[in-house]
């Protein structure tokens, strides 16, 4: 197996970008870019602490992701599994980076930065849904940020409704844990409970 293991030797396959992948980078939020932001219900959040990396779905209405000013974004924790990966490993290491998915959109959105995690009363209130506010909010400064070329989502298909899969062909959540605990976590009764407690516990 080759392994490629040196910059000159990436270089050397791949050259180097054309001024359309240079030109999009920008160190703060430009208002086309908040366009793109402003639409995206659904962010990866990628973050690394000392056990490593981490990537986390964060999902909301379009816009959650809140532009304070062109430096900076906020983004609340919503209710979740309290395992605090994402937010365990900012306390420690600031660099976080994110990607941004607009659904019917090829384009994606990257930004890379760093961040950190706030408590402050009055930022949690403003970010309230029925009532009830994010126990902790993501604040992070933009170091960069581009769009992404429509390729991965065209390659994938990605927002063809004739291409979702059934979830009935896929192991549920309840299998998954009956699985990993031999059968102590989870099983049927999780699937069958998990819409209403969702419901429940949404915000």
């Amino acid at each position: 197996m080759t392994v490629v293991s040196t910059i000159e030797q990436l270089e050397a396959i791949y050259g180097f970008p054309n001024d359309a992948s240079t030109v999009k980078v920008a160190d703060r939020v430009t208002p086309s870019y908040r366009a793109l932001m402003d639409q995206s219900p659904f962010v990866a959040l990628a973050t690394c602490g000392p056990e490593g990396l981490d990537c986390s779905p964060r999902g909301d209405l379009p816009g959650f992701v809140r532009f304070h000013d062109e430096k900076t974004l906020m983004m609340p924790d919503r209710r979740g599994n309290n395992r605090c990966d994402s937010l365990r490993n900012i306390v420690r290491d600031p660099r976080v980076a994110l990607l941004f998915l607009i659904p019917g959109s090829g384009s994606t959105l990257r930004v890379n930065g760093r961040a950190h995690v706030s408590a402050e009363p009055e930022l949690l209130a403003s970010f309230k849904m029925d009532g009830k506010a994010p126990r902790t909010v993501i604040v992070m400064t933009v170091d960069e940020i581009y769009f992404q070329c429509a390729r991965a989502i065209v390659r994938a298909d990605l927002w063809n409704p004739d291409k979702r899969v059934d979830p009935k062909t896929l192991p549920t959540p309840g299998d998954i844990l009956a699985e990993m605990s031999n059968n102590t976590v989870g099983g049927e009764k999780y699937d069958r409970e998990w819409p209403e407690r969702a419901r429940q516990t949404m915000w």
